[in-house]
C-alpha cells in the first residue's frame, strides 16, 4: 500500500506553509491516487494538531479524502484516508 508521510516539526511556526504543504500533500494523493496520507504534527501543546485538523475539517478539502483517523498509540500522529 503506497503511502505518503508529512512531517510538520520543521515548519511548525509558520502558517502558511502549513496550510500550503497539507494542501500539496492531499493532492499529490489524490493525483497520484495514494490511498492514505500520515501528517505528524507532533505531540506538544496540541494547537498544531488542532490546525491540522481544522484544515482537514473543511468543506472543499473534506470531499477529497474518505476517513481521517487519529493515532491511539501516538497523538502526534493523523492518518488521512483515501478511497479510490
Amino acid at each position: 500500500m503506497a503511502k505518503l508521510k508529512l512531517d510538520l516539526h520543521d515548519i511548525y511556526n509558520k502558517g502558511h506553509k502549513i496550510e500550503s504543504s497539507l494542501e500539496k500533500i492531499i493532492d499529490d494523493a489524490v493525483n497520484k491516487k495514494i490511498s492514505l496520507i500520515e501528517i505528524i504534527p507532533g505531540k506538544g501543546s496540541g494547537q498544531l494538531k488542532k490546525t491540522v485538523l481544522r484544515f482537514l475539517n473543511r468543506a472543499e478539502i473534506k470531499k477529497k479524502y474518505h476517513r481521517i483517523d487519529k493515532d491511539s498509540k501516538n497523538f502526534g500522529r493523523i492518518f488521512v484516508h483515501f478511497r479510490f
